[in-house]
């Protein structure tokens, strides 16, 4: 299964999943949450919203992206791979952190700093990752992949693939690995309490490793790989279940007389968890299905996806400074922000890293090809004219 071609499921779900990323860095203004640039008003609803989806998200794309790293794996060697990753991955981190990502630090402090020129140099050499900590991450794990990958295609590993197969032809089997989901998740959440995405911060990279790692063993067996699209209607089922639960917890009264507030975050994170693993099955089962066919136009989305990624919340924060300002509602001024920041980044991308190979190589696009010039390929067809000549 792993040596398959391009899985149009997966194209789509990295496009989609993306935009929602997006689209709720457009929201983040508005939800109340303290964020870089923050709207005088908020709105509780839009934040109860938010924080459901966010347990979506970056889950299942890196689940897709331990897809990836098999795939390519099985193309290339080891030593590849690498460099395959310190190009697209670790050179537009670089880049990003040094040039895309400081004018957010400076609008979040622009009463406190002169100008953005003058600030900059500062700015930069804080090497804060800031959004592009999804980067950060797929360095570590690429790291990991290599090892992972030769372990599943040792006796040991096909072992653990065997069980998986096994898993799928029972009711819920897929869903049962969340326990270890969990377990993962509380232990280091404890031990580990913290909120923000850096890669020491082990609650938040054992957690995504866990997606990630399960990517790589899906994608191993066509058996596994193809019930994701059999059971997605039980999956769908977990995942209405668990957002039930999700909710029910999310509202439920202060429970802080009866019980621990360790015990209450572990009640959290489990739920959590219950909607992370239970919506990522059932997105890939009816992608797998439903979404079968690779227009050209999802081709160059995906493309230049990675450079939207990149760019996308930094424009959103500088004309965010702009529009919180003004005397409009709330729902218009999510819809002028979200406009005019997708319309701006889109033409980045487009116009500014997409024709030039200088760009797509600092925000990780594979160059274009440059095709031989009508001269040159006269001239070349010449050559092997007089070579055979002089053979005659």
């Amino acid at each position: 299964m792993k040596n398959t071609s391009r899985l149009s499921e997966l194209d789509w779900l990295r496009v989609i999943l993306i935009f929602a990323v997006f689209l709720h860095h457009v929201c983040m203004p508005f939800n109340g949450d303290g964020w870089h640039v923050m709207n005088k008003d908020s709105s509780k609803l839009l934040d109860d919203i938010m924080v459901y989806f966010e347990q979506i998200r970056l889950p299942t794309l890196f689940f897709i992206s331990g897809v990836g790293a098999v795939l390519l794996l099985s193309n290339v060697s080891a030593k590849q791979f690498i460099l395959d990753k310190l190009v697209r991955l670790f050179v537009p981190l670089l880049v990003g952190v040094l040039l895309v990502v400081p004018p957010q630090s400076y609008i979040e402090n622009i009463s406190e700093m002169g100008s953005f020129w003058q600030e900059l140099p500062m700015l930069a050499l804080k090497f804060d990752t800031n959004h592009l900590w999804f980067i950060e991450f797929l360095i570590v794990f690429a790291l990991f992949a290599i090892p992972i990958n030769q372990f599943l295609a040792s006796s040991s590993g096909k072992f653990v693939i065997n069980k998986l197969r096994t898993l799928t032809d029972i009711r819920g089997g897929l869903f049962v690995l969340v326990a270890l989901l969990i377990i993962i998740k509380v232990t280091f959440s404890l031990a580990f309490p913290s909120d923000d995405n850096k890669i020491e911060n082990l609650s938040a990279s054992t957690f995504y490793l866990f997606f990630f790692i399960a990517g790589m063993v899906f994608i191993q067996d066509r058996h596994i790989w193809l019930s994701l699209g059999e059971k997605r209607k039980e999956h769908l089922a977990l995942l209405l279940v668990s957002t039930f639960v999700f909710y029910a917890y999310y509202y439920s009264p202060d429970l802080s007389e009866y019980l621990s507030l360790d015990v209450r975050w572990a009640i959290w994170w489990t739920v959590c968890c219950f909607v992370a693993w239970s919506a990522m099955l059932t997105l890939l089962g009816y992608a797998q299905v439903h979404l079968t066919q690779s227009p050209k136009w999802l081709r160059q989305c995906n493309e230049l996806i990675y450079p939207f990624y990149i760019f996308h919340q930094t424009v959103i924060v500088v004309i965010a400074y702009f529009i919180i300002s003004w005397p409009l509602s709330i729902p218009l001024k999510i819809g002028l922000l979200l406009m005019s920041s997708f319309t701006l980044t889109s033409a980045i991308c487009f116009f500014m890293i997409k024709p030039f190979n200088l760009f797509r190589f600092l925000f990780g696009l594979k160059p274009i090809k440059q095709r031989p010039t009508s001269t040159a390929a006269s001239f070349d067809a010449a050559r092997r004219d007089n070579s055979r000549n002089k053979r005659a």
